[in-house]
């Protein structure tokens, strides 16, 4: 209850003091990373000083995050990068998990067509091919600029030396003890009472960290490392095998591109739902004139979240793989078509998500995440946002290596119309498949005006990612907040179903939900409901940068 209490006390004394001045971030004169955690922003950030670009920041990042943030931080994940190289080039990586070789639609079924309680969220069977790692070494393949191994580095010395954890990191960590002991058959170097100030040292990864130093991707997905992850999934009934892990591999792809206003948008398209999703929203609401409605006012949160139903719903039954399925995403966002879907918007009631169901397609062509932005003193940019899905994945730590594997598994649509762990529903678009990646919530983003970069940004948050990105790119294009006081601001969400506004506590007026709940929403607000942890990056008008990092974690701006 105590814990409770000092968020509520925190958040509201944060949104109070945003609505009374302006909040600044971190103000720098040429680069900047914001992660998750201060070790690793310090990290990319030390990287750049010393002559690196952004991609080696990313690099150095990735794998200090899988150091000291292990809670969503990974080698044993995967996830999505957007970039902008200094000329203006954009594009895409999708280094998202893929399902077993011998994955088949109907594995967390029983006998009956019911969907097996936890088994596509805890242990062995959960667990995709991971990614990143596959990922660093694409981006360094293609933008690096320093040895590998320096970029590496870091990481392996945090992992040997420890870090110190915060009070947030031992409450986490003893949150999922128990789930620990459950999907583990040995006792884990977390398997402890933790207390802020402890030291944690990793010593089995830093050994890993080594091995793909050393031998590069094949130090990952082959050898030593890849016996220990095939061995143990093994050992626990998993079915992840070599040849999975041999095969797996990162996919250049072309991003979602659109304007909003007088600004570009690139997001990130499939297997990432959030750069369509993300089109469809700001298009829905782009007519009406957002600035003029008062931020955060019953009006702006009806419009948002009717927008919203109508993307979800979409999301729901078009969207997958783009490798497996054709997709209409063309079509998806175009202006005609979410014109239409927005003409049964009133302003007098709610639509209820019973009465929306997906748009007509004439002629048919994700709690547990982190992110981290960068911009480098050479004009580059840098969006990459990564999971293990749920806080430590799978929970199972791979014996003799050290490191959480996912349970991204849970992302694909076990039974059509059956929610999965955020509450989302999905059709046979999102099925599984052998080697199929699974649908994702994750939008890393970047933002221009005038050909010029103008924002980095992304967030962690399950399903709740869309609409944490669409709210701080508002914040800062509709309301002219800067980046921290954007980034401060109580946020809300609606995906289609369950039919309801979920609201971070104590953070919306009274006057503002009995409006909405008059109009026919319900609303949904937890004391521990907090949505997503911004990390963002702006370009001022003299061409400092301001970081946005978010409050309701222990996320660190970091630069020079």
């Amino acid at each position: 209850m105590l814990n409770k209490f000092i968020i509520i006390l925190i958040t509201s004394i944060l949104f109070i003091g945003c609505k009374e001045s302006k909040v600044k971030g971190l103000i720098t004169e040429k680069a900047m990373v914001v992660s998750a955690k201060k070790e690793a922003s310090k990290v990319g950030s030390d990287i750049l000083q010393k002559g690196g670009n952004a991609y080696d920041a990313m690099i150095a990042t990735h794998f200090a995050l899988a150091v000291v943030y292990p809670v969503a931080g990974n080698i044993g994940g995967g996830g999505f990068m957007v970039y902008r190289d200094k000329n203006g080039k954009k594009g895409a990586l999708d280094f998202r998990e893929k399902a077993p070789i011998t994955a088949y639609k109907d594995m967390y079924l029983d006998s009956l067509g019911n969907v097996i309680k936890n088994k596509s969220v805890l242990g062995a069977h959960a667990v995709g091919i991971p990614g990143s790692v596959a990922a660093v070494f694409e981006v360094h393949q293609k933008f690096g600029s320093l040895p590998f191994k320096e970029l590496i580095q870091p990481a392996i010395d945090l992992a040997k030396k420890g870090f110190t954890i915060t009070k947030k990191q031992a409450d986490d960590l003893n949150n999922a003890t128990d789930r620990f002991r459950k999907v583990n058959n040995y006792k884990t170097i977390f398997d402890k009472e933790w207390k802020a100030g402890d030291l944690l040292i990793q010593n089995e990864l830093a050994k890993t960290l080594e091995r793909i130093r050393d031998f590069g991707k094949d130090g990952f997905y082959k050898g030593k490392t890849a016996d220990f992850l095939v061995n143990y999934i093994t050992e626990l009934g998993g079915i992840i095998t070599h040849e999975d892990l041999e095969k797996y591999e990162a996919i250049w792809r072309k991003p979602i591109e659109f304007s909003y206003k007088d600004y570009q948008i690139t997001s990130m398209t499939l297997p990432a739902s959030g750069g369509i999703c993300l089109a469809q929203i700001l298009k829905s609401i782009e007519p009406f004139d957002i600035s003029k409605i008062e931020h955060n006012s019953t009006k702006y949160i009806q419009l948002l979240t009717e927008a919203e139903k109508r993307s979800y719903a979409d999301r729901a039954h078009y969207l997958g793989d783009i490798d497996f399925i054709d997709v209409p995403i063309d079509s998806l966002t175009n202006v005609s078509y979410i014109n239409k879907r927005m003409e049964t918007f009133s302003w007098d009631k709610a639509t209820p998500s019973s009465e929306i169901s997906h748009g007509e397609i004439l002629g048919y062509e994700s709690d547990e995440t982190t992110h981290y932005s960068i911009v480098d003193q050479f004009g580059n940019a840098v969006s990459v946002t990564t999971t293990l899905n749920t806080g430590y994945g799978s929970k199972v730590l791979v014996k003799g290596a050290g490191f959480f594997l996912n349970n991204e598994m849970d992302d694909f649509s076990s039974k059509p119309g059956t929610p999965n762990v955020y509450g989302l529903v999905g059709s046979k678009a999102n099925a599984i498949a052998p080697e199929k990646r699974m649908l994702s919530s994750m939008t890393p983003t970047i933002v221009e005006k005038d050909g010029k970069l103008f924002m980095v940004v992304g967030t962690p948050g399950g399903s709740t990612i869309i609409t944490s990105v669409l709210q701080n790119i508002i914040n800062v294009v509709d309301y002219n907040m800067g980046m921290q006081e954007a980034v401060n601001q109580p946020r809300f969400h609606h995906q289609w179903l369950p039919d309801v506004i979920r609201m971070e506590p104590h953070s919306f007026s009274d006057a503002t939900k009995k409006d909405l709940e008059h109009l026919g929403y319900s609303i949904l607000e937890r004391n521990s409901l907090i949505i997503g942890r911004v990390d963002a990056i702006l370009v001022l008008p003299d061409g400092k940068l301001e970081g946005g990092a978010d409050p309701r974690g222990d996320d660190t701006a970091v630069g020079f």
